[in-house]
């Protein structure tokens, strides 16, 4: 028997029996230089500023979902059929879900415009790309059938709840993957109960949990909302994103003005960042490692807000967080932040590049109403009785969660810090 064993924080052993065609497909993937490159995305940006051993990549955490999506798999099997060809658009989608992440996390793409989805399934469906290749070599039709099911098309069902939902292989991966890397021990929840009570739907093709695994679910929402709260809106963490992003902008500008300095090794950067669609070869190139390239040649730049934000980012310089009052509404808060930045410019800094308004927002519990996404459903919940009813009508903890969690902070260079604390009285 050909088996390959990838040890994992996590889940511990994951096998690959690559005598079994899926098997051996989704070693080759794993090997393919697209997803190599995630070894060099990490999975939480920035953050390991704060928690110093959050540098675990993005590679890891989709070997996770891989594996956690397979579990799934095999737990829905015991009652309901799945064919071999959905198990590897699945796993397949679960496996290349991040594909198109670009460096640090969710920032770069803020700036760039490009949504890593767009940019995972324009990889995926690229016939220069190796994944494609591997993908069409199974089945000449499942580059097309792993977009569509990232994409919910034609419609939402069990598999993409598999991949994408509020109970999805994704969020169960790296809650506990982010927990454990950041030692935060915020994020931990009963894996192993949420997976077994996991069904699909009777009568449907969605995918719910059974009555027993109520109170799993609500150990999964609360880690979430712990995670989020002092992990993922930490004010250092969000500091250096917002920094992150102040640099790449005005970096753009400099390109857009032709007056970026060249390095060579930074064209994939000042591409990606002017919105040129990038060849896949460019693609593979552009990861961590050369953004942080190009921060440690932009501390010599010409330019003194450049070289400044990325000397703050390379050696934890970071700007100050200012916590504005949770009973602030939009006015006084928004007031706030225009009377800093009229007190900045009167001090002779630059109010675009000296500060950022921050306010990280989640709702950690969709349910429908006007306000909610359409393309969320709710957790539902199968009885003994083989009824489905909604999550909220056995639980108050969706009530709770349904409210955003919200923080509003100023971030300020630290030299500006009394004059914003004098501006706005805190």
């Amino acid at each position: 028997m050909a088996e390959k064993i990838v040890r994992d924080p996590v889940h511990d052993v994951i096998a690959f029996h690559t005598e079994r065609p899926l098997d051996a497909l989704l070693f080759s993937l794993i090997n393919a230089a697209e997803f190599q490159r995630l070894r060099r995305i990490r999975q939480l940006g920035l953050t390991s500023l704060a928690y110093p051993g959050a540098d675990h990549s993005r590679y890891s955490h989709s070997l996770g979902v891989m594996e956690t999506a397979r579990r799934i798999l095999a737990e829905l099997q015991h009652s309901f059929a799945i064919t071999e060809a959905q198990r590897a658009i699945c796993l397949s989608a679960a496996l290349l879900h991040d594909l198109g992440h670009g460096p640090f996390s969710h920032v770069f793409e803020r700036v760039s415009g490009v949504e890593h989805e767009q940019l995972t399934c324009r990889v995926i469906l690229d016939q220069d790309s190796e994944v494609n290749r591997l993908l069409r070599a199974y089945d000449r039709d499942l580059p097309q059938g792993v977009t569509d099911l990232l994409q919910h098309r034609p419609h939402a069902s069990f598999l993409s709840d598999i991949v994408s939902s509020q109970l999805d292989a994704d969020r169960f991966d790296y809650l506990l993957r982010d927990n454990l890397m950041t030692g935060s021990r915020y994020g931990d929840y009963d894996l192993e109960w949420l997976l077994h009570a996991l069904v699909v739907e009777p009568g449907g093709d969605r995918l719910a949990v059974h009555a027993k695994g109520v109170s799993a679910v609500e150990a999964f929402l609360q880690s979430r909302y712990h995670m989020y709260r002092n992990v993922y809106f930490h004010k250092v963490v969000r500091s250096a994103e917002g920094m992150v992003r102040l640099a790449l902008q005005r970096a753009r500008r400099l390109a857009v003005q032709q007056r970026l300095e060249a390095t060579g090794s930074d064209q994939t950067i000042q591409a990606a960042l002017l919105g040129r669609q990038l060849s896949i070869e460019q693609f593979t190139d552009l990861d961590d490692i050369s953004m942080t390239h190009c921060f440690k040649v932009w501390t010599r730049s010409e330019d003194p807000i450049l070289s400044r934000l990325c000397r703050g980012l390379l050696y934890r310089r970071l700007f100050k967080a200012i916590e504005l009052p949770a009973d602030w509404d939009d006015a006084r808060a928004g007031a706030a932040v225009a009377a800093v930045r009229a007190a900045i410019s009167a001090g002779g800094g630059d109010a675009d590049y000296d500060l950022f308004y921050d306010e990280p927002a989640d709702t950690l519990y969709e349910m429908y109403d006007q306000t909610s996404r359409m393309d969320v459903r709710p957790i539902h919940v199968i009885g003994e009785d083989g009824r489905g009813v909604p999550f909220a009508s056995l639980s108050t903890l969706p009530e709770a969660f349904r409210q955003q969690l919200t923080f509003r902070r100023l971030h300020v260079d630290e030299s500006w810090e009394p004059i914003v604390r004098k501006a706005t009285g805190l």
